[in-house]
């Protein structure tokens, strides 16, 4: 009898001490690539349209720290552009202008499941995110003459090359091949199986500069841009293409861009990515 008391003691301690723990299974990493679409809002898109979206994919590692926190390393290669003539803003279809910029990004950034995430469980096999991160990305906006590529930064086209001063005092200087950029966005995860996973992703960039159209602030007149050969130079071309439409509105000090605000770009993307490995830690419930 006091055997059997006994061994049945000890089998409730037993499954009292194993009911007290949960193995929990914590992702560690994966590696994934991307492929959707960017585009881009400022001076020459500011309506924030959607019409003219380009190619983007990426690369990227994220390190799980639990199954909601980890921590993203990524690049993109992106192609961002815009043209007046989809405005249906009078004075932006007699301005003109147009560009187009390759962008390479390399950025960190936060990643928060709202639900709890586990590969391979079907339980916990989908969640939303939301993601937030600081990145620097390079560009050099181009637009086309007569069919040819021209890189507009290299023009000075708002007078940069000449130390134009403005009327607000300040010296203008050609601005940088880079940037940094702030990506803020929201996701959706779903586990195919224990190494596969779904995700779809888009992501705000707020940016650095207001030049990644190469159009910020105030014309400077065209004969900032002496003629060539008698001819009118590539920078004076191209820098008030309102000749194109029938009349010229580039006059000095007249408004160009809107240097209040600084351009962004979004990214919108389908991942694929593959979990690394997984490992299961105790928990206490």
């Amino acid at each position: 009898m006091k055997k059997c008391i006994l061994s049945i003691l000890l089998f409730t301690l037993i499954e009292g001490a194993f009911a007290q723990t949960d193995y929990a299974t914590v992702q560690q990493g994966e590696f994934g690539i991307t492929a959707g679409a960017a585009h881009y809002f400022g001076d020459l898109n500011t309506r924030a349209q959607l019409n003219r979206p380009k190619p983007a994919i990426g690369v990227f590692y994220r390190k799980q720290f639990n199954n909601y926190l980890a921590l993203r390393v990524s690049a993109h290669y992106a192609q961002v552009g815009y043209s007046d003539i989809y405005s249906k803003n009078a004075y932006q279809q007699a301005r003109n202008l147009s560009f187009n910029s390759d962008i390479v990004e390399f950025a960190v950034s936060g990643d928060f499941n709202f639900f709890k995430f586990v590969p391979g469980d079907p339980e916990f096999s989908f969640t939303p995110y939301a993601t937030i991160g600081v990145g620097i990305f390079s560009y050099n906006p181009y637009a086309y003459l007569n069919g040819k590529k021209v890189f507009l930064r290299p023009l000075g086209t708002e007078g940069q090359n000449i130390g134009y001063l403005g009327a607000d005092g300040k010296k203008r200087s050609p601005y940088g091949s880079t940037a940094i950029c702030i990506p803020i966005g929201l996701g959706l995860k779903y586990s195919l199986n224990n190494n596969l996973t779904l995700s779809f992703q888009i992501a705000e960039r707020l940016t650095t500069t207001d030049y990644l159209d190469d159009v910020s602030s105030t014309y400077v007149g065209i004969d900032k841009f002496p003629a060539v050969n008698g001819a009118p130079s590539v920078a004076g071309i191209l820098q008030d293409r309102s000749f194109e439409k029938g009349s010229i509105i580039g006059a000095e000090g007249k408004q160009r861009g809107w240097s209040k605000q600084n351009d962004q770009y979004i990214i919108a993307e389908i991942g694929l990515s593959f979990n690394i490995s997984s490992y299961r830690c105790p928990s206490v419930r």
